[in-house]
């Protein structure tokens, strides 16, 4: 999972801080089967897919919602290709839901935080309504400045929380967790009253608020965000809506949650890279850029832009790269039609640079390589890599640093 893809809000005294997590893309449906599984409140559900709507002939309740699946919020507001308005639907009328999700279902979806053309509805959720009577706001996520998790509370429920904490700080608490002493019953409590829960619903919360810890530490989460906690009309407190991001480095402990990764939505080459544990995100420009490291990443797309290029990818092989992964990086940067040169920064430390020469090299007698190629190598066995694609005959320009490299791969397109 690359680190672009990961900001999570903090909302502290007022302010907003970013802090970068990494996160495993689930859809609301596999999220809320988490919480069902773990004994937190939700709304009772099915679901319907190309398959047709075998589980929703068993489900029956007073109210429907209907919510299409993406990883993509403002589905409410949005609408689909075909005209048809809005992503999520209500209605007690059970004979309207097929004729509702045919106009959803196969279509693309359109909204905010969608590409342009929208993303292809290939699963919808039918789940109970709920009469809310009071929404709220609760979170745990790990906080890199504490060391920890945190909880971050507030009252009000429903809307973005950063709003929140810009207009009405004092409607946010935040409450750092002993990840030895957990969520403890005295810290619950207080946390359902400052949520404002009454009487027996003030307990209900409380119970609710242990389940979701239990849940965070159980899955390795990062982030476990509802909104909203919602009180209902016959006295219910309920995790309406429900958003995960797991640590990646647990997915050996997580291995169900992992394999049920949702990638229907990802770049295609995005999905190739990570399953040789390379970190990669395509961009605009021409330029493909292979490093180790993410820091030098962004210091080789700096220089490539300092000297009139246009980066078209970053591509972080990490430190513990083999041989495999360069061939496979190569094969994912020269996949995309745009590139029209590659630039190799790789700056030795934990990585041994005849390990990337050599990766180079077996890649190329493997491939056609028809744009120009720059390596820059620098570190611990530096010499002998370049020896080795110094021999090895290949058209490849080496570079004496950083700056001679982008130079050159500029010039080059």
């Amino acid at each position: 999972m690359s680190l672009w893809n990961i900001v999570t809000k903090i909302a502290r005294k007022g302010k907003i801080f970013t802090v970068p997590v990494r996160y495993l893309n689930l859809l609301e449906y596999q999220s809320k089967n988490l919480l069902r599984k773990n004994g937190v409140a939700i709304q009772d559900f099915c679901m319907v897919d190309e398959n047709g709507f075998k589980d929703f002939e068993k489900f029956n309740v007073n109210e429907y919602v209907i919510k299409a699946q993406i990883l993509a919020g403002g589905r409410g507001k949005g609408h689909f290709d075909n005209g048809f308005k809005g992503g999520v639907h209500v209605t007690k009328k059970r004979d309207n839901i097929k004729a509702i999700v045919s106009q959803m279902l196969g279509h693309k979806l359109i909204t905010k935080q969608t590409p342009r053309d929208g993303i292809l509805v290939n699963k919808i959720m039918i789940a109970q309504s709920v009469n809310i009577k009071r929404e709220t706001y609760f979170c745990i996520l790990m906080d890199r400045q504490r060391n920890g998790p945190v909880i971050i509370a507030s009252p009000s429920g429903g809307v973005d929380i950063e709003a929140v904490a810009e207009k009405t700080p004092h409607l946010i608490k935040n409450v750092p967790v002993d990840i030895f002493k957990g969520v403890t019953d005295q810290m619950a409590d207080e946390l359902a009253e400052f949520l404002e829960f009454k009487g027996l619903l003030k307990q209900k919360a409380s119970n609710e608020i242990k389940k979701l810890w239990k849940l965070f530490l159980s899955v390795d989460a990062t982030q476990l965000e509802i909104n909203p906690l919602v009180e209902t009309d016959d006295n219910q407190v309920i995790s309406v809506d429900a958003k995960l991001n797991f640590d990646d480095n647990a997915q050996f402990r997580q291995k169900e949650i992992f394999s049920a990764e949702d990638t229907s939505e990802n770049d295609p080459r995005e999905v190739e890279a990570s399953k040789y544990n390379l970190n990669y995100i395509g961009m605009t420009g021409n330029i493909g850029c292979l490093v180790n490291g993410a820091g030098l990443a962004m210091a080789t797309m700096d220089i490539i832009k300092l000297h009139g290029g246009d980066p078209a990818n970053f591509l972080d092989v990490g430190g513990g790269v083999k041989e495999d992964q360069v061939r496979a990086a190569f094969r994912i940067i020269t996949s995309d039609e745009k590139v029209k040169a590659i630039l190799v920064n790789v700056f030795g430390g934990i990585v041994n640079c005849v390990t990337i020469a050599n990766g180079i090299v077996g890649a190329l007698k493997t491939m056609s390589l028809k744009v120009p190629l720059v390596v820059r190598l620098e570190g611990t066995n530096a010499d002998e890599a370049r020896r080795i694609i110094k021999e090895s005959g290949l058209n490849i320009r080496t570079a004496v640093d950083l700056e001679d490299a982008a130079k050159k791969a500029v010039a080059s397109v």
